[in-house]
Parts: structure tokens; C-alpha cells; sequence
């Protein structure tokens, strides 16, 4: 079993990593070209072939997908992911083209997270994570700001440290972006967050 993944989506293409034996690769409808041009072989793809209607290598496992469904091809990769018991994993091309797809796959972090994957949006330009009711320490990162939204109704007992702009036990809703752009300036930034979701996002300046 493996406990790391890799899930390329359908978005705008973005340079990816080369996966360890220990990745799970999952390829999501225009997802799988975006493997093939990165020399990845998947160990599974999903699509319902509505974005992506050429052949596919008939050793690699498919999951064909309805294409009237409730789950996007991109959340039905992350219940994959989290039925093959992956805990920590990459999710990237999920950004650009369609805002409502980003949307929804900014979403589906938090589904990840709350089945116990903790899932990176990654791209050259952006990476988001889901933090509930914990702490995390983040490394500086140069030419990026910081930003952190409420995806829950409400983020209670939200700080920041180690940033131009601190708050301590405050609150965050998701009705007003009181978090976004802020900058490190300590070698480490901290973020708590007593209850709730909050999206960590690092946006490149």
C-alpha cells in the first residue's frame, strides 16, 4: 500500500514531480496527456473523457466515469486516493481555465483533509493546504505572500506569527477576506487555528 499520491488534474498544465515507488499516481481525464508528456506512467486513471477523448495505454487501470455524476473527475481521484489509504499527497493542473473547477478543487482539499489525506494544491505559481483545529510552521518563501481564508463558516482562535500582519485569537469568516496578502517576516511564519478550516494559500508576487 502506498502511502503518498500524486493527482494530476485537468486544469492548465504545470511541470511535474517525478513520483517515488512510494506515489500513487492518479491521472484525471486531461490530466492523463499532461502524465504522458512528463514521461508518468499513472496506476490509475479516471475520466469520464470529456476533456480528453484519445487512447489510453490499456495496461494502466481506467475507472470510467459517468459524465452525468455528482463527483467531478478530480474529487472522484481524491475518494481513490483516500480508499488506497494514502495520507499526504500532491494535487496539481487543478488551476486555470474554468473558475468554477478551481473552486471545486479548492473545495475538495477539504474533503481530503477531513478523510484523513492531507492533500498540497501545487503549481509554479500557487500552492494551497487546509489547516483544521492545529498549527503549522511555515518556511519563508521569497517572492511569495501569504494568505489565509476561512473555508468553514467561521475560523475561531486564528494567529499568525513571524508576519508583517499579526493577529492573535481572532476571527475569520468567509463572508470577508480579512487574511489575504500578508508577508513573512520571520525565517518561520505560524499559523493556529483553534476551530475550523482555513485554506493556506502562497500566491507568487
Amino acid at each position: 500500500m502506498k502511502s503518498k499520491c500524486l493527482i494530476i488534474s485537468g486544469g492548465d498544465f504545470a511541470p511535474l514531480p517525478a513520483p517515488d515507488e512510494d506515489t500513487f499516481v492518479i491521472a484525471c481525464d486531461r490530466g492523463y496527456t499532461y502524465a504522458v508528456r512528463c514521461g508518468i506512467i499513472p496506476d490509475l486513471i479516471v475520466s469520464d473523457f470529456d476533456s480528453y477523448a484519445g487512447p489510453v495505454d490499456p495496461v494502466v487501470p481506467l475507472r470510467r466515469l459517468p459524465t452525468e455524476k455528482d463527483d467531478t473527475d478530480t474529487m472522484s481521484a481524491i475518494r481513490a486516493a483516500v480508499d488506497a489509504g494514502c495520507t499526504q499527497g500532491l494535487l496539481c493542473c487543478a488551476l486555470g481555465g474554468r473558475l468554477d473547477h478551481a473552486l471545486a478543487n479548492l473545495q475538495s482539499l477539504l474533503f481530503a483533509e477531513e478523510h484523513g489525506l492531507h492533500l498540497q494544491l501545487v503549481d509554479p505559481d500557487t500552492e494551497a493546504r487546509i489547516l483544521r483545529n492545529g498549527r503549522l510552521l511555515l518556511p519563508r518563501r521569497e517572492g511569495f505572500s501569504l494568505s489565509v481564508f476561512s473555508l468553514s463558516d467561521r475560523c475561531r482562535g486564528v494567529t499568525l506569527c513571524g508576519t508583517k500582519y499579526t493577529v492573535e485569537d481572532a476571527e475569520l469568516t468567509n463572508a470577508f477576506p480579512l487574511g489575504v496578502s500578508n508577508e513573512w517576516l520571520a525565517d518561520t511564519a505560524t499559523v493556529t487555528v483553534r476551530e475550523g478550516a482555513l485554506l493556506i494559500v502562497f500566491s507568487r508576487l
